[in-house]
């Protein structure tokens, strides 16, 4: 069964090292969709990322595959390859024209999401005033589901995720954030959200950051913790996996260009302590202690495949897979 971390965080540089992947590969997973730009990266930041990850990726055709259907992951599981997808966290990289959604998708980007945090002109973030999804919003919404791209509500307010549930014909996810009812933080989701998701078919994805989790070194148990409580809620099919880890590299500076201000985007009143870069995360090998710990659970075979990684297959199969034109 496909293994599929459903959000993780390299350096936002062109020359990021790979390293990471190479571990995601030995832990086991077969699928991973990677962070190539947020609402605070202009696109002379986020375009070279692309343009470089894509071609170092290509060039290496035994290690790694860019997919397009869930198919195609099939074959990189089988041929012990790590299948890359990409993901924007926010709508400002689409400059405010919906057809820039089928470009990015041609480009490798398989999911985004609406609001990094804060509000924009297409939807609102969870650190800011209540707005709701937009008029602009709604057609972005119909852009991504015609384009086949993966609507991803994490980072964006409650009032606007359900307008994007109820708007949206396709299933919707959030590919890393963590019940509100475990742990109170404005990244983390109502159990209304986690039901509104669910009713879309789609699924939410549990992250291994130490503040959404509520401990200080994030273990296979703590994220359990949270999966069983969206489990309990309703029912194990809407449950994932996305470790939301940043993998920082000493010497490589992947900051936005000034004026870049992070306490607007991480606000410490907002629960962040000590900064965003102080965040601890599960790491990697998480994924290999994973099985166990959710057969200690009461999890059955079918259950953990779902939950690690056949969940999202089967929302991927549902949105990528658009029907000839």
């Amino acid at each position: 069964m496909i293994r599929w971390e459903a959000h993780t965080c390299l350096p936002l540089h062109p020359d990021a090292s790979f390293a990471p992947l190479e571990h995601y590969r030995t832990a086991g997973v077969h699928y991973v969709s990677i962070n190539v730009g947020m609402d605070m990266n202009p696109l002379s930041q986020i375009l070279p990322v692309i343009a470089a990850f894509r071609a170092r990726l290509l060039a290496a055709p035994d290690r790694y595959l860019l997919p397009d259907t869930v198919a195609d992951i099939e074959r990189a599981r089988h041929e012990g390859k790590l299948a890359v997808g990409f993901d924007l966290e926010g709508a400002l990289p689409l400059l405010e024209r919906p057809e820039m959604v089928a470009l990015y998708r041609d480009l490798g980007v398989r999911q985004i999401h609406f609001a990094y945090n804060r509000n924009n002109s297409v939807a609102g973030g969870c650190h800011d005033a209540p707005q709701g999804l937009t008029a602009l919003g709604r057609r972005m919404v119909e852009a991504m589901n015609a384009a086949g791209v993966i609507i991803d509500c994490s980072h964006t307010e409650r009032r606007t995720t359900l307008d994007i549930m109820a708007h949206s014909t396709r299933p919707v996810v959030f590919s890393h954030a963590n019940p509100l009812a475990l742990v109170e933080h404005g990244r983390n989701i109502t159990d209304e959200q986690i039901r509104a998701c669910a009713t879309t078919g789609g699924v939410v994805c549990i992250s291994g950051v130490s503040r959404f989790l509520g401990v200080e070194s994030p273990a296979a148990s703590d994220i359990v913790r949270h999966l069983l409580h969206v489990a309990e809620l309703v029912g194990t099919r809407h449950v994932g996996l996305g470790l939301d880890i940043g993998f920082g590299e000493p010497g490589l500076d992947d900051d936005p260009p000034p004026p870049f201000d992070p306490e607007y985007w991480w606000p410490a009143g907002a629960g962040y302590g000590r900064g965003i870069r102080q965040m601890r995360y599960a790491p990697v090998d998480t994924w290999k202690q994973l099985p166990e710990a959710l057969r200690a659970a009461g999890m059955d075979d079918n259950d953990i495949d779902g939950i690690l990684g056949g969940n999202m297959a089967r929302v991927a199969r549902q949105v990528w897979e658009r029907p000839p034109a």
